[in-house]
């Protein structure tokens, strides 16, 4: 049981420091500024997406977000960056009250910065915060 626990701390570590920056640098500048969510359009046509193609993103995205989250707990007690992997895994899920915590979460100052941080080793602008 031990090297099971074991194995996955050091899955959720590797996959945290390879996922994480990637992550970050992919939510756009204003995620955080407003309440309203944009309609999903085609970056190549810029066109509605099919709703086939909208459930399968949202499904996979919770999927993810849901395995981030849990390995963002498992990470306030074991080596790896566990408040930023849980809010990376925050941003991915649709839930209830998810915009209110984001924000809540994005405002703090140290949160920010690391963000922000994060972004700038990527390349990309920092993020605005209303």
């Amino acid at each position: 049981m031990l090297s099971i626990a074991a194995g996955f701390s050091l899955l959720a570590f590797v996959g945290g420091l390879l996922a994480l920056p990637w992550l970050v640098a992919a939510i756009p500048e204003d995620y955080f500024v407003g309440d309203r969510r944009p309609v999903p359009v085609s970056r190549r046509t810029g066109r509605p997406r099919h709703p086939a193609v909208v459930w399968s993103a949202r499904i996979g995205k919770n999927v993810a977000g849901g395995t981030l989250i849990l390995a963002g707990v498992a990470m306030l007690v074991l080596p790896g960056q566990g408040v930023l992997t849980i809010l990376a895994g925050v941003v991915l899920t649709d839930m209830p009250g998810k915009r209110r915590l984001e924000r809540a979460i994005v405002r703090r100052s140290l949160v920010l910065r690391a963000l922000n941080a994060l972004r700038r080793r990527r390349g990309v602008g920092p993020l605005r915060v209303d």
